[in-house]
């Protein structure tokens, strides 16, 4: 059943006008790379600020903004990269560095969530300093997002 889903994805207007204009594709490639700058330069600086970097930078200001830019980054990195994997669905679903990508990506969302979700990311705010559980977290996080960056560049080269 996989399979009929990624021919069928393969099949569709999408796929397709993406494959027939090299101007489209490389637009939508223009804006993953661009999404995927925006996630990373936001959550990098956070997870640093976030690890005890940065400390007179005031945490309640910067934590909010980067956190909303990150996952703007995100969501644009999602839909253009849902775009560009419906050229070659068969392939991309076969190659080990999209996979570790994708495993790698959704690691770096449950971290982000339940860190967002739990009572350190609002301790932090208030107080101006992450709790340990936190500091872990965004140590994670840094080590997460750059492996997905790696995975993603990897891609081409299997």
């Amino acid at each position: 059943m996989a399979i009929e889903f990624l021919e069928w994805l393969a099949a569709t207007p999408l796929s397709s006008g993406l494959r027939r204009s090299a101007l489209v594709y490389m637009a939508v490639n223009a804006a993953h790379i661009l999404s995927i700058g925006l996630l990373i330069g936001a959550i990098l600086p956070l997870d640093l600020r976030l690890m005890g970097l940065f400390g007179s930078v005031p945490l309640a200001v910067i934590g909010p903004f980067l956190s909303r830019a990150a996952a703007i980054g995100l969501v644009g990195a999602v839909i253009t990269g849902l775009a560009l994997f419906s050229v070659k669905p068969v392939e991309y679903a076969s190659n080990t560095a999209f996979l570790w990508k994708l495993g790698l990506i959704s690691f770096g969302f449950c971290n982000a969530a339940f860190v967002h979700l739990g009572r350190g990311w609002r301790a932090g705010l208030s107080k101006g300093s992450a709790t340990t559980g936190v500091r872990l977290s965004a140590a994670l996080s840094a080590a997460i997002w750059v492996s997905a960056l790696i995975s993603g560049r990897w891609i081409g080269f299997l």
